[in-house]
């Protein structure tokens, strides 16, 4: 059998997604880090709506579907990894009990655990933080606005209107927080800046939360973990964990935003445009760029901590595949309905078909099911209907028009030309899969698109850690 250290070293990247886990083994190279082995698994973690707007998944299913793919990993490469870099959704939050939020066991290729006391994790998808209610809470000193889905929202959430909940936990954390703190055994949660800063409340100036505003109005601050530098070291495992060693670092959990940025973005002059659930595109602000010290609420762009004090211009729109999924989901009810049952699978490809068959529309529609958080009051359109314009080739080229349109909306050519950006490198599994979107892309944004392969969080997370292993880090 291979021992700990037998050939090269190699990094473990873990995201933790809204609905799949993911996975990467690389191994620096004299050519740069090469991706030897991936695994990706859906979670299924959707659990009965919490409420009209809640939005929570099953932190025991998302555990299973990790342990899964950690088992597809040949054995003798585990035994190498050397660091294990984490990322995930940002804005969610999930509570534990201290001491008692896994169970460790033994098993065929060594040691893994189970969720233990553990709520079910309140995604940054979760709505119900109305406007109203958010416009109660105190002003936040920070240059990020407060939106539904943020932690500290939901915490306040909860604080108001079940408090007996929170009664039984004395942490929290994101999802890939309460991973580190379970790999690690930590007995308070550590949190990096990128997350802590999409949790709401935390002043990115100081590196500290706004505790006094918090306290002032009854926010149960011993909940918030403590926060350090992205790209630190959050511990070492006690044990092994699926054959990988005893006394492998874990890295501080990132924000998988920054982190699919990271696998990709090389020169100053990138723009890097994401389409997986939501979207985003960003670019980098100059160096020595400091956040403003108060939020603007009506931008459109938020700046969100990157590496080594380093900040990202982000276009982050609640609005990407997850609207195809939703136009995919009502056409399969409508069938179920008609009496004819169809794999979404099925439907998917097929309106990808007829869109590419359909060059132009004049139909126009605005896609913002989800809102947006400069605007979370704005809901999805239709305009321009015809009765020549309906079928299934117009609606869905309109449909990717409107996604990518919407985009510009937010950050438009103008201003990307401006910045100095010379390429857009694309991202995401929506917009991997779906040659209409890249159209128009292409016909919104006329710069130079590279599309990347095996470009995402995971990647990036133990991209972050292999460079961590030497005193030069890799900063655009």
């Amino acid at each position: 059998m291979a021992e700990p250290g037998d050939g090269p070293a190699c990094a473990l990247g873990i995201d933790l997604g809204t609905t799949s886990v993911k996975a990467a083994l690389l191994e620096e190279t004299e050519q740069g880090p090469v991706v030897t082995h991936s695994c990706s698994r859906e979670t299924q973690a959707g659990g009965p709506a919490a409420g009209a707007q809640g939005t929570e998944q099953d932190v025991q299913r998302i555990i299973k579907a990790l342990n899964e793919c950690l088992e597809a990993f040949p054995q003798e490469r585990l035994l190498r990894v050397s660091r294990i870099g984490i990322s995930g959704q940002m804005h969610g939050v999930v509570f534990w009990k201290t001491n008692q939020g896994c169970k460790w066991a033994e098993s065929g290729t060594g040691h893994t655990f189970q969720p233990g006391e553990v709520s079910h994790l309140i995604t940054w998808q979760d709505g119900r933080c109305s406007s109203s209610f958010l416009s109660s809470l105190p002003q936040p000193q920070s240059h990020l606005s407060l939106a539904t889905g943020f932690g500290c929202a939901t915490i306040y959430w909860y604080l108001k209107n079940s408090p007996d909940f929170l009664k039984h936990y004395d942490a929290a954390g994101t999802i890939h927080d309460y991973l580190v703190a379970m790999l690690c055994d930590l007995k308070r949660p550590l949190m990096s800046i990128q997350n802590a800063a999409s949790w709401g409340y935390f002043n990115c100036r100081s590196k500290r939360w706004n505790t006094e505003i918090l306290s002032e109005s009854g926010f149960p601050v011993d909940l918030l973990p403590e926060v350090s530098e992205p790209g630190g070291i959050a511990g070492k495992m006690p044990h092994d964990w699926h054959g990988i060693p005893k006394g492998t670092e874990v890295g501080i959990a990132l924000g998988d935003f920054q982190c699919s940025v990271y696998s990709c973005m090389t020169e100053r002059s990138d723009a890097v445009l994401n389409i997986s659930t939501s979207a985003q595109l960003t670019v980098p602000m100059p160096l020595g760029f400091q956040p403003p010290d108060t939020p603007d609420s009506l931008s459109a762009v938020a700046y969100f901590p990157y590496f080594d004090g380093n900040y990202l211009a982000v276009a982050a729109s609640l609005n990407g595949g997850n609207v195809l999924a939703t136009f995919v989901d009502m056409l399969a009810r409508w069938m179920a309905e008609l009496g004819y049952d169809v794999l979404e699978s099925n439907v998917y490809a097929q309106m990808i078909n007829a869109a590419l068959a359909q060059n132009e529309t004049r139909l126009s529609i605005c896609p913002t099911v989800f809102g947006e958080r400069h605007m979370p009051e704005q809901m999805a359109s239709v305009t321009h209907i015809s009765a020549s314009e309906l079928s299934l080739g117009h609606i869905t080229r309109a449909m990717c028009h409107g996604i990518i349109q919407n985009l510009h909306s937010m950050l438009p050519f103008q201003h990307l030309k401006k910045a100095g950006v010379k390429r857009i490198l694309g991202s995401g599994s929506a917009l991997s899969r779906n040659e209409v979107l890249k159209q128009e892309v292409e016909k919104m944004f006329p710069f130079p698109v590279i599309y990347g392969k095996d470009v995402d969080a995971a990647v990036g997370a133990a991209m972050v850690m292999l460079h961590r292993r030497s005193p030069s880090f890799r900063v655009v």
